[in-house]
């Protein structure tokens, strides 16, 4: 993937998105990587894998630990996969239909869950999740049908919920939101959502205007970290040589 005359292409949308999920994973130590929300958080995981985030564990999402490249480490039963996730030492990015201020997710149903207008995922182990490991979220499509004022029905719980019960959310935590339009978390006194960096393109306005909430927005919003040159190579020629993230998140003008 190289621009005229050999030099090499600059970042698309989608690879400020793998960044961004990797970054997710820095400095977690051993612990259990689980990309569940999507291509773009899968290659994230594997790119913090092979730079920043070496002792990171990673499954093939049934029974077994693989290496980046999907090289067979060890087998991982149940039983020892829910101690992982029992004890908080598993790291998991889910996606979310619904997610609200205070990081409550729904993935279960739209509407009214006696009577649903649409029937989704279903809760799953969303809440066993939040409750007792860190759960970051990728959302590849941002807009206020997904950031909404409420969740219709709370499947991950979040921080204004888990602080109602301390003693069963200890290892409760959510460190990212990751979207195509940008990264945000829940660095706040009340842990209500916070614009933290901008994808390069985008403006605050248009987070705001996609978001069926009020933001925290700083007074200077950052811009999400670039990939080196060593990362890019990675996602392009070793992680993803078919370009599925960017079917994922196609690239946007200006980025």
């Amino acid at each position: 993937m190289s621009a005229p005359g050999g030099a090499a292409a600059a970042p698309t949308r989608a690879e400020y998105c793998v960044i961004a999920c990797a970054e997710a994973w820095r400095d977690a130590g051993e612990v259990l990587a689980s990309p569940m929300g999507g291509v773009i958080p899968s290659v994230g995981a594997r790119l913090a894998r092979l730079t920043f985030a070496p002792d990171l564990l990673l499954t093939d999402g049934e029974a077994l630990l693989v290496d980046a490249d999907g090289t067979i480490e060890g087998w991982l039963p149940y039983r020892q996969h829910l101690e992982l996730v029992g004890g908080g030492r598993r790291h998991v990015m889910m996606g979310a239909s619904q997610i609200d201020r205070f990081g409550n997710q729904n993935i279960a149903c739209i509407g009214d869950w006696a009577v649903p207008r649409r029937q989704l995922l279903g809760v799953r182990g969303a809440p066993v999740n939040t409750l007792n490991n860190p759960t970051s979220y990728w959302i590849p499509k941002h807009s206020r049908r997904v950031f909404v004022e409420r969740v219709d029905m709370v499947c991950g719980v979040g921080y204004d919920r888990a602080a109602r019960h301390p003693g069963t959310a200890r290892f409760h935590r959510i460190p990212r939101v990751v979207s195509d339009l940008g990264v945000l978390d829940f660095a706040t006194p009340d842990h209500a959502m916070r614009l933290a960096s901008l994808h390069p393109g985008v403006s605050v306005e248009q987070v705001r205007e996609a978001t069926g909430f009020a933001l925290v927005v700083p007074p200077e919003v950052p811009r999400t970290r670039e990939p080196t040159a060593g990362e890019l190579r990675l996602i392009r020629e070793v992680i993803d040589p078919a370009g599925a993230r960017d079917r994922e998140v196609p690239d946007r003008a200006g980025v």
